[in-house]
């Protein structure tokens, strides 16, 4: 008989480990509380148009390689991959705005161009960052976060005063134009803190977006889920939707298994791919890590104001990604971090992925999806919902210089309340934990618990952090943490 395996939640991670674990030969089961598998990246149809709920970006294609690989796969064995270009475009003020190329002598000429000698030094910035990238993925994203001894090593030692200065000292240093700066301090927002908080290491981000660009899976991000899907049932996990694990069941410091409506579902171990937080409220006190207070403390990456809306004609003037920074960006992130409030005027980005792909609206017609960063835990009513929804498009309207509020077939809102009900997330956050430096690595909530034996963690507010490769890579390290102190010769000798 194999070792049973119960993994709460159907995220990237979680379905990263399923298929590390499934492929080690353990049993596993993924209990499910929605109808649809993927956690945040689910799918939301209208009347012929489709929009991806949650991730919408796909960086760093090297991690996704790297996991089906090691199951013996490709990428293009599950869905077509092409490279956006441009990658994405940002816009400043009205018919004001850069395009960010698919190549960095392309990028390099559009710095000299608005800052003549500037490619100089982002040429060396990249180099940095292509350095640190290699660093990070090839060890230490990969570490448990055990203790400090993971981040010390022969390279990182002397590169240590990169953790203690930020990213934005960093990108100031030598560029002086504001709209570069923007760009430049732009990526680590998928790693949500503020740039003044993000230690300069992390501009490993900036090669991920510069150095290795940004992608479109053919019918969006989703197609990942349906691909590591398919990858895990062939591999024999056992998939349950509507299923909503309603406690943890632990006798003598040892989880025996979760109750599902009102049944015992009996496991060897239990992994939780759900929100941390909640997954410790399905845990009687005694055995919980982590009080309330320990969590009100933590530095939350943002919730967000999603708006999926259908129009009756095509979009001009923006791509595929489209960013805008037309107000103050340090305001907004005061709004965010260090004042918890509705922002006055908020930075936002629009997706139209109908301009790339096809399979997202019908003929002539435009699938857009609108996203404003907020702070976790705020007020969340649908009259604000529709406040800052005609806020955006007035603006929208006027830097594009086109109407578009007519055109609007349908629209729905996710937010705060949402986030909550779907994903049981903590204050209704939309990314997990930030990545400032008091809460990387060993100092994350941990992937093992320590009060119950045989329950562990994985996913955004553990190791090693916010985004979806991330989620990829905790999947793996938390299965191989599963195969250490599980073995399953352990289960075979009883």
């Amino acid at each position: 008989m194999k070792n049973k395996i119960i993994i709460i939640g159907s995220g990237f991670s979680s379905l990263a480990a399923s298929c590390y674990l499934a492929k080690a030969g353990y049993s596993v089961t993924i209990l499910e509380k929605n109808e649809m598998v993927g956690g945040r990246a689910r799918v939301f149809e209208k009347d012929g148009f489709k929009f991806d709920m949650g991730p919408s970006w796909y960086w760093m294609p090297d991690v996704f390689e790297s996991f089906f690989a090691d199951f013996e796969h490709k990428v293009s064995d599950y869905y077509d991959l092409s490279k956006l270009s441009p990658a994405y475009q940002v816009y400043f003020n009205t018919s004001d705005s850069i395009k960010i190329s698919d190549n960095l002598n392309d990028i390099k000429k559009t710095f000299d161009e608005i800052e003549p000698g500037s490619s100089k030094y982002l040429q060396d910035f990249i180099d940095s960052a292509k350095f640190n990238y290699e660093v990070a993925i090839k060890d230490l994203v990969y570490q448990p976060g055990v203790s400090i001894a993971e981040l010390i090593t022969p390279v990182t030692i002397k590169r240590v005063n990169q953790f203690f200065t930020s990213i934005r000292k960093k990108v100031r240093k030598k560029i002086k134009n504001q709209k570069l700066i923007q760009i430049l301090e732009f990526p680590v927002l998928f790693l949500g803190a503020k740039p003044s908080n993000t230690p300069s290491f992390y501009n490993f981000m900036n090669y991920a977006d510069f150095g290795l660009g940004t992608w479109h899976p053919k019918g969006g991000m989703h197609e990942v889920i349906k691909a590591m899907t398919n990858l895990a049932t062939s591999l024999g996990v056992e998939i349950r939707k509507n299923s909503n694990v309603s406690k943890i069941v632990v006798e003598d410091g040892k989880t025996i298994g979760v109750q599902v409506d009102n049944l015992l579902l009996k496991a060897d171990v239990v992994l939780s791919g759900a929100d941390y937080n909640h997954t410790e409220t399905l845990l009687d006190k005694p055995y919980r890590q982590y009080s309330e207070k320990y969590w009100d403390k933590k530095v939350l990456a943002p919730s967000s104001l999603l708006f999926y809306v259908g129009f009756d004609k095509k979009i001009k003037e923006v791509c595929h990604h489209t960013l805008f920074f037309d107000s103050d960006f340090d305001k907004h992130a005061v709004e965010i971090y260090d004042k918890p409030s509705w922002p006055e005027k908020p930075l936002f980005y629009a997706n139209f992925p109908s301009l790339t792909d096809p399979s997202f609206a019908p003929e002539n017609k435009e699938a857009g999806f609108f996203l404003i960063p907020i702070a976790p835990g705020i007020e969340d009513t649908p009259e604000i919902r529709e406040k800052y929804f005609n806020h955006i498009m007035d603006r929208f309207e006027k830097l594009t210089n086109q109407s578009v509020k007519e055109h609007i077939l349908f629209k729905k809102s996710y937010c705060i309340k949402e986030f909550k009900e779907d994903y049981n997330s903590y204050k209704g956050n939309a990314y997990g934990l930030a990545n400032t430096l008091t809460q990387t690595a060993f100092l994350r909530p941990k992937l093992k618990s320590k009060k119950v034996s045989n329950l562990f963690f994985t996913g955004q507010l553990t190791v090693p952090g916010p985004g979806v490769p991330p989620a990829l890579i905790s999947g793996k390290i938390v299965s191989s943490l599963i195969q250490k102190h599980y073995p399953l010769v352990d289960h075979l000798k009883q």
